[in-house]
């Protein structure tokens, strides 16, 4: 017998295969063991495998992807069954309950106390079907046929929101009502677990009626109205069963956003409502809950004037009025947390300015009304805020003559134009961008305008505009800084296209309006002030100019707690004059604070001077006198004051023309008079101070001089006696 190993047998179509060396030999096998990359499957037994190569070789395989899928539905389905079995259904939270804020001046004396829960449960069987209905087609239509909690609305919720579509719900009527009543208002990831199990829960362990009636029990209406009966109340002065169809459509709409939707207490709201309340009655009849007919011969309900409570009575309704929206505008608080109640809310307003305030206007306005020989005097209002420049806290608001008679607040309503107190955004802007007028001159305040009547402005592509002065003046050529004491529109609106009006709103955007301020438009017309920014906004952007362009947050809240019988716990909040950034330049707001000053000492402001201080403000007339501005500061104090002409009984917005026996009504009068009565007496025992202010070389103003000389180059001086720096 021979000593070499056997041969393997040759195979017909390859030919002999020599033996690889680098092949170990496995067991007693006399077969060479398959290649890596073969199958053995009947298919492809023998055959060689292909690899993956290039891209796919980062894909994940089929193994991969299932396995993958596997563990992930594990994992699920075990957090689960885990949550499900961990969280119970809590007994009712605190909040559920009924509460009251607590508001307290800056200094801990009390200011009001408010936000008492007005909440009347009543049965299922007492709400009107078409209530119900309405609910239903407006927060959630498929209520009664889904679980607890619907994951495909969660999903898109988030989605919408991740996308930059809103910040959308996605919560079923059940997730709502534990929310509202075993939870609470917080927006954690937590919360909304705990939400998602217990409503899971709550809709095994009880009816769909039951869930349904605590809903509409514990829901927020707004008016400090909790539950369907406490709105029906609030709004039409009866009881939730005697709601017809279309007030009932309107009490769902107003669960969407209730001081969105109020008409009576803000009638700029009523556009806004009607289309809400368009929507949920269509939808009741899409999903034929109502008849088409019957749908068609619906109308837009009248509902009652909100009737604030008395224990707000004065200026105090107003303040918390104010304090409210703060918290609510800034995320502190929500709405609803605040009509729930339960908060001690320490404010920056002081008891002594407040009360200064409302000794001004009732000497320099209110005691000079004779509504009952003079029917224009029964139209004046009045609003008012002062705040301090270098803290951003606002220590006084006047909102009107008594929330519990007037409740529209006038500090902070914007519904009417601020005029010319407008124009000093226009000249920080031009002096901070480095403008220059048509023919390339650098715009300082000696620059000379043609203030002529009507002039059509120069360089607007857009539709022409030639503007009026007060009274059809023509002034010819003038220095822009005595067209600023002199409020010369035709001056102003070329000023306006010369810097951009783009530029120009972006300023007063910068100093404190809000971008979306209503007709606040770039175009040449801004100058004059159609914009209807509310008496605090124009208070924010003037303590800007006097905080030499350097803007915080203005703050109206000082401390928040939650008020807990284990211990009162503060809330996060935002500090005064927290992320201080420079608005505009401070020769900017500097060279314009030193122009404001001359419309005090000789210009259209001189009934200011009263004030026995250093004061720099701008006067200002709406379109056909409906409301008169002055807005003014010292260098401690920035203050705005604004009458505006209100019918009584319709809202509607009137002329102040023989308003206080005067011909006519414009800021230099009565506004002026107030300013000065107040910031005077709230400044009183502290030391009058200059202004300190840095002007750029060629922006001092020259004054004793003819317009036509005022082109000449002029010498800078280094300082001088007003507390003026000349910057080269």
């Amino acid at each position: 017998m021979s000593d070499a190993p056997p041969q393997p047998p040759a195979e017909p179509d390859r030919g002999w295969q020599p033996r690889d060396p680098t092949v170990h030999d496995q067991g007693d096998t006399d077969t060479p063991p398959a290649p890596a990359d073969t199958r053995t499957t009947p298919e492809n037994a023998g055959k060689p495998r292909r690899r993956r190569t290039g891209w796919r070789r980062a894909l994940p395989t089929w193994r991969m992807v299932l396995g993958g899928l596997l563990l992930l539905v594990v994992l699920l389905g075990g957090g689960f069954l885990a949550g499900y079995h961990l969280i119970e259904i809590p007994p009712a939270n605190a909040t559920a309950t009924a509460q009251a804020n607590v508001y307290l001046y800056a200094d801990g004396s009390p200011l009001a106390q408010g936000g008492r829960v007005n909440r009347e449960s009543v049965p299922l069987s007492r709400m009107p079907r078409a209530l119900r209905q309405a609910v239903l087609a407006a927060e959630d239509r498929d209520f009664y046929t889904e679980p607890g909690v619907d994951p495909g609305a969660m999903l898109r919720a988030s989605w919408n929101t991740l996308t930059g579509k809103g910040t959308q719900g996605g919560s079923t009527i059940t997730q709502q009502y534990v929310k509202n009543y075993y939870l609470g208002q917080e927006r954690t990831v937590t919360r909304k677990v705990k939400e998602f199990f217990i409503a899971i829960k709550l809709d095994r362990a009880t009816s769909k009626e039951h869930i349904l009636q605590g809903y509409l029990n514990t829901s927020y209406y707004g008016r400090n109205a909790y539950g369907a009966q406490a709105a029906a109340q609030a709004y039409y002065g009866k009881d939730v069963d005697e709601l017809d169809t279309a007030e009932s459509a309107y009490l769902a709409s107003l669960l969407n956003a209730p001081s969105a939707y109020d008409v009576g207490a803000r009638p700029a709201n009523r556009a806004r409502a009607q289309a809400r309340w368009n929507y949920v009655l269509d939808a009741m009849v899409q999903e034929g809950w109502l008849p088409r007919a019957q749908r068609a011969a619906l109308r837009f309900p009248d509902v009652l004037p909100a009737r604030p409570s008395a224990g707000l009575s004065g200026q105090r309704g107003y303040a918390v009025q104010a304090v409210n929206s703060f918290l609510a505008r800034h995320g502190i608080l929500s709405e609803k947390a605040i009509a729930a109640g339960g908060y001690r809310i320490t404010t920056t307003l002081r008891k002594d300015r407040m009360d200064a305030f409302t000794e001004a206007v009732r000497q320099q306005v209110l005691d000079r009304l004779d509504p009952a020989n003079n029917p224009a005097d029964r139209y004046v209002r009045v609003g008012g805020a002062s705040i301090e420049p270098a803290t951003g806290k606002v220590v006084a608001l006047y909102g009107g003559v008594d929330y519990t008679r007037q409740y529209v607040n006038n500090a902070t309503r914007r519904d009417y134009q601020v005029g010319s107190t407008f124009k000093p955004f226009v000249l920080a802007s031009a002096v901070a961008h480095g403008a220059t007028t048509q023919n390339g001159e650098a715009i300082t305040p000696n620059t000379v305008y043609d203030g002529t009547n009507k002039r059509p402005v120069q360089g607007w592509t857009g539709k022409a505009y030639a503007p009026a002065n007060e009274d059809d003046v023509s002034y010819g050529g003038i220095p822009l800084h005595t067209a600023t004491d002199r409020s010369v529109n035709a001056v102003y609106a070329q000023l306006a296209v010369d810097v951009g009006p783009k530029k120009v709103r972006r300023t007063a955007i910068a100093l404190g309006l809000p971008a979306d301020t209503p007709d606040l438009t770039p175009s040449p017309s801004i100058a004059l002030g159609p914009a209807t920014a509310s008496v605090l906004d124009m208070a924010e952007a003037y303590a800007t100019l006097a905080n030499h362009g350097r803007r915080g947050l203005y703050s109206l809240v000082e401390k928040v707690e939650r008020i807990d019988p284990a211990g009162d716990r503060a809330l996060p909040l935002p500090a005064a004059g927290s992320g201080t950034r420079q608005a505009v330049s401070r020769e900017a707001a500097d060279t314009t604070t030193a122009v404001l000053r001359g419309v005090v000492e000789g210009g259209t402001g001189t009934a200011a001077r009263a004030v026995g201080r250093p004061a720099a403000g701008k006067t200002g007339t709406a379109e056909d006198d409906k409301a008169a501005w002055f807005a003014g500061y010292t260098p401690d104090l920035a203050t705005v004051v604004a009458l505006m002409g209100q019918d009584p009984k319709t809202g509607a917005q009137k002329p102040l023309y023989g308003a206080l026996g005067m011909a006519r009504i414009n800021g230099g009068g009565a506004p002026a008079e107030v300013w000065a009565h107040y910031t005077g007496t709230a400044l009183d025992g502290t030391p009058a101070r200059d202004f300190d202010l840095r002007i750029p070389k060629g922006a001092e103003i020259r004054e004793g001089r003819e317009p036509e000389d005022l082109t000449e180059e002029a010498g800078a001086e280094s300082t001088t006696g007003d507390g003026i720096q000349i910057i080269e």
